[in-house]
C-alpha cells in the first residue's frame, strides 16, 4: 500500500525515529500507526541493548534543588560524546533524573551497587516476617525472593517507577533515550541532600513535602 508523507511525519513526531525507519515500519505494518510504533520500539530496545556495553565517559553533572532549598540532588549521567551531552534532550533527561532522585529517594543507582551484605540483611528480615505470618516452610524462599524484587523496585534508581510517568521505570526511560539518541547512556552516581538530615524532625512534615513535589 502507499504510505503518505503525513503518516510518516506523524509517526516520526511520536517516536523520534528517522524518516526512512518510519516509512519502513509503516510499510511493514500496512499503514497501522499503532503497530508501527510498537515495531519501532522493539527495534529501538534491541538497538539500545547492543549499545549498553559501549564506553560512556562524557555527559553532564546535573542538579535539582527543591523549592525552599530543603532538598538538593547532584547526579552524574554519562553518554558517549560531548556532542550528545550538549543537546537539549540529554540535558532534560539529566534534569528529570535529578528531580526523580529528589522525590523518590533511591539508595542505589543500579543492582550492581547492592552488596551481598545488603541482600542478606533483607533476606533475613523477609524470612522472619514470612515465618511469623505462618506461611508454609516450603514456600518461604519463593516468598522471600518475591519481596527482594520489591526491594529492588523501591531502592534501585533504574528500577523505580519514573515520577513523571509511573508506567515507565527510570531504566526504561533511559533505554528509550538510548534508542532515540543512538548512544549508550547510564547514571553513574548521585547524591541526595536533605536539610537537617540526621536531626530529629517530624516525619509527617517531610512526607507532606515529598507528596507536594510529586503532585507538582
Amino acid at each position: 500500500m502507499s504510505i503518505s508523507a503525513q503518516l510518516v511525519k506523524e509517526l516520526r513526531e511520536r517516536t523520534g525515529a528517522g524518516m526512512m525507519d518510519c516509512k519502513a515500519a509503516l510499510t511493514e505494518t500496512n499503514g497501522d500507526i499503532e503497530k508501527a510504533v510498537d515495531n519501532l520500539r522493539k527495534k529501538g530496545m534491541a538497538s539500545a541493548a547492543k549499545k549498553a556495553g559501549r564506553v560512556a565517559a562524557e555527559g553532564l553533572i546535573g542538579s535539582y534543588i527543591h523549592a525552599g532549598g530543603k532538598i538538593g540532588v547532584l547526579v552524574e549521567v554519562n553518554c558517549e560524546t560531548d556532542f550528545v551531552a550538549r543537546t537539549e534532550e540529554f540535558a532534560e533527561l539529566v534534569k528529570d533524573i535529578a528531580m526523580h532522585v529528589a522525590a523518590a529517594e533511591p539508595r542505589f543507582a543500579s543492582r550492581d551497587e547492592v552488596t551481598e551484605a545488603d541482600l542478606e540483611r533483607e533476606r533475613e528480615i523477609y524470612r522472619e516476617q514470612t515465618l511469623a505470618a505462618g506461611k508454609p516452610a516450603n514456600m518461604v524462599d519463593k516468598i522471600v525472593e518475591g519481596k527482594l524484587g520489591k526491594f529492588y523496585a523501591e531502592t534501585v534508581l533504574i528500577e523505580q517507577p519514573f515520577i513523571k510517568d509511573p508506567n515507565l521505570t527510570v531504566g526504561e526511560l533511559i533505554t528509550q533515550k538510548v534508542a532515540k539518541i543512538g548512544e549508550n547512556i547510564r547514571v553513574r552516581r548521585f547524591v541526595r541532600f536533605r536539610l537537617g538530615e540526621g536531626i530529629a524532625k517530624k516525619e509527617d512534615d517531610f512526607a507532606a513535602e515529598v507528596a507536594g513535589m510529586i503532585k507538582g
